[in-house]
């Protein structure tokens, strides 16, 4: 557990926001509540659900392991703290609350676990018809527990789902199945909606989105709608839902199309749409506070392009929301599917993010501050010196200007060479008082190189639109020295020396170098000249004829290492 160095920041105190006309305020709070930022690396490789639990203060989290061996939730405090786990006789997937909070379902391969919210304690097993691998999804609504169910153990995401009511310590079969992994979702928000969607996958090409009631003893189902057009354009990339804290309102989280916002009754569009989410962001979860002020809503993204906005849940009230970048080994780099959860009163985010490769996973315990500030990039970037050599130190020059109070922890950016060999990631470097940075780099193969400067923000600054310089590395320059006699005596033996040197990385082994003779009688190759480790080299030579000679020594150059020549001259007279 650790605060988080990236972009913690100390601000304005809250307890809960509320909406102002210049942007997100707070109102007064006691010292504790400070708006921050606090991380814990989870200690899983894998991610299936969050459950906050409000009351209590505690957020449960489960991993998608997918086995028969013991399994465990963590369990985690409002703080960041890990505090305890629930085990769980095989791995653990789905998870969902009863309305009252008082008890936490959890899926695992012979069914649904039932446990006391408040002692921790497992109060009741659900059987379920298959003992398989594949995750179940669960939900509570209507006063009862359901959840989907893949009888297999491999293949999950494209069989086909059947949907089941708990019941005592047996299962029913409500009949409602289709192809692919079914999500469920539920909530206090509605206590007696269950929402059902399919995602996206083989033979899915219209994925759908339905609502049932589940408040009588028969799950009726109500609105439902698939999204593509005639043209089978506009499908649903199902990732994620939320239900607006009065329940008449439903905002999906859709990798194909954004952040989706429904009327509850219809499942129609909501008259008011959400701005687009930032360019090259794709959305991959939604949440909304348990006050109904906010919506927070999660994608992934790369570089400084926002991961995560929060902004007032009226789609109608324009806001700025405030951005949340997340780009490192520290943090992780986007928000996953279902990561996020709210305290319900709003105070508290809490979003589950995890790297590219989707290994490793953290959660973030966000207090948001009482407004956040524009950041830029100003002017453009340059390097020092003018012109990149492969192999020598290269700064890549620029100014960054953040509104608002100066920051209290040290402000960084951080940039991306993208060469011939792909992306590698440079340190990230602090920015001067006056907003100059320089990002130090070594180029390592000749030709262009584009670099990207991204400064993905702070608690109380949002990310800047990354700045790129597109950048020609030439090859290292070397150089030839020669030290040759004033005077040499025809057909008499004559030596000249010298050495060759290389900027950058070091001069490949076995060079030879060409030698060229230039005399009264005409200009001759001569015998190479070997180049010894430490750069020396030796010529030796006849003169064939007396006057002014000129020696010339070349050196082609290597992949890495551009060419070079040197001349001697020498007065060669008669023997005697």
């Amino acid at each position: 557990m650790k605060n988080s160095r990236h972009r913690i920041r100390t601000a304005a105190t809250l307890t809960a926001l509320t909406l102002g006309t210049a942007g997100l305020t707070a109102l007064g709070a006691p010292a504790a509540m400070a708006a921050g930022e606090r991380v814990a690396k989870l200690p899983v490789s894998s991610y299936s659900a969050m459950v906050v639990d409000s009351a209590r203060e505690r957020v449960y989290i489960s991993d998608d392991t997918r086995s028969r061996n013991a399994g465990q939730v963590l369990v985690y405090n409002f703080a960041g703290e890990k505090v305890g786990s629930l085990t769980t006789d095989t791995s653990p997937s789905g998870m969902a609350l009863s309305t009252d909070g008082s008890t936490l379902h959890v899926s695992q391969s012979t069914g649904i676990l039932s446990f006391d919210t408040g002692t921790q304690t497992r109060t009741g097993q659900a059987y379920a018809n298959y003992h398989v691998e594949c995750p179940r999804d669960v939900a509570f609504a209507g006063g009862k527990q359901w959840y989907t169910e893949v009888a297999a153990t491999s293949d999950c995401d494209t069989r086909s789902s059947r949907l089941y009511m708990a019941e005592g310590s047996g299962v029913v079969n409500t009949g409602w199945n289709d192809l692919g992994r079914l999500r469920l979702w539920s909530g206090p928000e509605a206590p007696g909606r269950l929402l059902m969607g399919q995602p996206r996958t083989a033979g899915v090409t219209d994925p759908f989105l339905t609502a049932f009631d589940a408040t009588g003893s028969t799950l009726v189902r109500g609105p439902e709608r698939r999204f593509a057009d005639a043209a089978g354009k506009g499908a649903l990339d199902l990732k994620d839902v939320a239900q607006s804290a009065d329940g008449q309102r439903i905002a999906v989280a859709d990798a194909a199309a954004g952040t989706r916002l429904l009327d509850a009754a219809d499942l129609s569009d909501a008259p008011v749409a959400y701005q687009p989410l930032p360019e090259g962001a794709t959305a991959s979860a939604v949440s909304f506070s348990g006050d109904g002020k906010y919506i927070a809503r999660g994608a992934a993204a790369t570089g400084g392009t926002a991961d995560l906005l929060v902004q007032p849940a009226d789609p109608a009230d324009r806001t700025a929301p405030l951005e949340f970048a997340f780009d490192g080994a520290l943090e992780g780099n986007r928000v996953a599917p279902r990561g996020l959860g709210w305290s319900q009163d709003g105070a508290r985010l809490f979003a589950v993010t995890t790297n590219g490769s989707g290994n490793e996973y953290w959660l973030h315990i966000i207090q948001p501050p009482a407004a956040q500030h524009d950041s830029r990039f100003t002017g453009t970037l340059g390097t020092t010196p003018g012109q990149a050599v492969v192999g020598e130190p290269l700064g890549i020059r620029g100014r960054l200007e953040l509104d608002g109070p100066a920051p209290a922890e040290p402000v960084k950016v951080s940039a991306v060479r993208h060469d011939a060999n792909g992306d590698r990631r440079l340190a990230a470097v602090e920015v001067d008082a006056d907003g100059s940075f320089t990002v130090l780099d070594v180029p390592a193969l000749v030709g262009d190189a584009t670099y990207t400067v991204s400064y993905t923000g702070d608690l109380t600054h949002r990310p800047a639109q990354d700045v790129t310089l597109a950048v020609a590395v030439a090859k290292a320059p070397t150089a030839l020295a020669l030290t040759a006699p004033a005077e040499g005596v025809k057909g008499e033996g004559l030596e000249i020396t010298g050495r060759l040197t290389g900027q950058g990385r070091a001069l490949p082994a076995g060079i030879t170098l060409t030698v060229e003779r230039a005399d009264k009688k005409g200009t001759g190759v001569l015998t190479s000249a070997a180049v010894a480790a430490d750069g020396t080299f030796r010529i030796n030579d006849l003169p064939r004829a007396t006057g002014q000679v000129t020696y010339t020594v070349g050196y082609a150059g290597d992949d890495l290492h551009s060419g070079s020549t040197a001349s001697a001259t020498v007065r060669v007279r008669r023997a005697g």
